[in-house]
């Protein structure tokens, strides 16, 4: 008999996670696993995701991994044809990895600003176009971007991840656009303030850390398990009717004045 819970499967799905060693991108690929799919975990850390893959091996579900450097075209390109060899499509990218450089903006070198949109924009864009590359002869595809709610509001000394954040919000609405006709969807999730490693320097500032969790509505930081649920929905055909949206998953931080 059939389940509506069948409409959240990933059964037979694969799926490229990058940053995913650690963090939000580790849980993505941990509830995308658990719901079916054959995830593929990106890092540049390979010890760190073989670490990854073999918590979700023994637990009975697929991984394997696919080591390199985002902001190295000619790696994610060998990247991308390795997985066409191997499984002969991709159904599914989350496009994960973001850097952090927080200081006011007249800290920065002009260098300091290229290396922050290569990694965090120009990264993402061009591992979408690989994707979509794989995903259009199959009329179907998932196209999921971690944004932040950097890319809704802002805050002083950080505006080269602001900038970056916002330009992804508005390449996950033209990608929609573009890809829409051929069954491609294409949204984003918007995380707030997350208990991870990336964090940590955060977290162990009592001032910070108050901060954040009072300005929430659940009064409280996200735990990074707490991303799982939106990232298999926005992957899964739960979702085939939504595309060019971002959910923003803060714990109602950004809708409190």
């Amino acid at each position: 008999m059939h389940s509506y819970l069948d409409t959240f499967s990933l059964a037979g799905k694969i799926a490229l996670i990058t940053g995913a060693g650690r963090g939000l991108g580790l849980e993505a690929a941990r509830a995308m696993a658990g719901s079916g799919a054959h995830v593929i975990l990106n890092g540049r850390d390979g010890d760190r995701l073989q670490d990854a893959v073999k918590s979700i091996t023994e637990a009975g579900q697929r991984a394997s991994i696919a080591p390199f450097d985002v902001a190295d075209p000619e790696a994610a390109n060998k990247a991308f044809d390795t997985i066409a060899r191997t499984h002969g499509r991709l159904d599914i990218l989350v496009n994960n990895v973001g850097a952090r450089n927080r200081k006011p903006l007249l800290e920065f070198s002009n260098q300091d600003v290229r290396d922050l949109i290569e990694t965090n924009l120009i990264s993402g864009i061009c591992l979408a176009r690989e994707a979509a590359r794989l995903m259009l002869p199959q009329r179907a595809g998932r196209l999921i971007t971690i944004t932040s709610i950097a890319g809704h509001v802002a805050r002083a000394g950080d505006a080269v991840y602001t900038s970056t954040k916002h330009g992804l919000t508005g390449m996950v609405r033209a990608l929609a656009a573009e890809y829409g006709p051929f069954g491609i969807t294409s949204n984003a999730i918007a995380p707030g303030g997350f208990a991870t490693e990336a964090n940590e320097t955060m977290l162990m500032d009592p001032k910070i850390a108050e901060h954040f969790a009072t300005r929430t509505v659940l009064g409280r930081w996200g735990r990074p398990e707490e991303i799982a649920g939106a990232a298999v929905f926005l992957a899964s055909s739960a979702s085939s009717y939504i595309t060019g949206h971002v959910l923003t998953v803060d714990g109602g931080l950004t809708i409190k004045m």
